[in-house]
């Protein structure tokens, strides 16, 4: 029999979407020929794939097995597709690139103008990720390059640092610290820390940074965004720490917020790009990330 990588493509959208509709939907095709389509590669198989029922779709065991296999082989087809097309062009093309949500609002200002400057054939996909669910598309090949903070596992990927960047510590404006320079971490003692939500390493290094200073972390609130903690910091709920190119500009003169620098040397944050180490786009993943490594800062 001959598999056809249009059937592995249903196949992994309905294990996606749960749902035959959505499914077909994201495939551009209707229902009834999706449908038809996974029947006709059930028969083929000769194993079900799929478990039908009146409100609820589910994959069988071998259903699972296949669908993980079928995504290696999608993956594999396109990156056959972007090799051909990185020969022709190595500069040119879509390249699906992922920031964390600390990193992308404050560093992409600093650098596209320059990328469509020296890569204007390069045409980027951005998005929005936390750490984990990043490393896990870079591996399944829904993401091409990760701009994130080091280090990570890499297991099957490869990494290079861009730059460092320093925390600064946001407080309220009628706050005793903002009337210093610069601040130590011991200086930070006794006050309240707010965080981001849990899933957020800048969350986790904000804790390292503080946490032999005597800082209590206020229990009720976790934010979900830099912007949410400026202002609870300006409601003078707490302090936090942000970092540097988040503090900087309009940033850094929010309304009722104080920003001030840790004495040198000061805890930084090592900002890096991820990508696969079988990826076709390593010619134009090199020359991007050499663009944001010089312009970063």
């Amino acid at each position: 029999m001959e598999l056809k990588l249009k059937d592995l493509r249903y196949l992994v959208a309905v294990a996606e979407q749960r749902h035959f509709g959505r499914a077909a939907a994201r495939c551009f095709v209707s229902q009834p020929t999706l449908s038809a389509q996974l029947k006709k590669l059930e028969r083929s198989l000769g194993v079900q794939l799929i478990e039908r029922a009146p409100n609820n779709v589910s994959l069988t065991e071998a259903g699972e097995q296949i669908v993980a296999r079928a995504r290696r082989i999608i993956e594999a087809s396109a990156e056959v597709v972007e090799l051909a097309r990185s020969r022709r062009d190595p500069l040119a093309g879509k390249l699906r690139v992922a920031l964390l949500p600390t990193i992308g609002p404050y560093l992409l200002p600093h650098v596209m103008r320059e990328i469509r400057r020296s890569l204007p054939r390069l045409e980027l996909r951005l998005y929005e990720h936390q750490t984990a669910p990043m490393l896990e598309k870079l591996r399944d090949g829904e993401l091409d390059l990760g701009i994130l903070a080091l280090p990570v596992e890499l297991a099957g990927l490869e990494a290079r640092e861009l730059y460092r960047e320093a925390f600064m510590v946001a407080l309220p404006e009628r706050h005793p610290l903002a009337a210093r320079e610069a601040l130590r971490a011991a200086d930070l003692e006794g006050e309240t820390l707010l965080l981001l939500e849990e899933g957020h390493c800048l969350r986790d290094q904000a804790l390292e940074v503080c946490g032999a200073a005597g800082v209590s972390e206020r229990e009720d609130f976790r934010a979900t965004s830099l912007e949410t903690l400026r202002q609870m910091v300006a409601a003078g709920a707490g302090v936090t720490l942000l970092p540097e190119l988040a503090s900087r500009g309009a940033y850094g003169n929010a309304r009722g917020v104080r920003v001030r620098p840790f004495v040198r040397p000061a805890p930084v944050r090592h900002i890096g790009a991820v990508w696969r180490k079988t990826t076709p786009r390593r010619a134009a993943i090199e020359a991007l990330t050499r663009l944001i490594a010089d312009h970063a800062q």
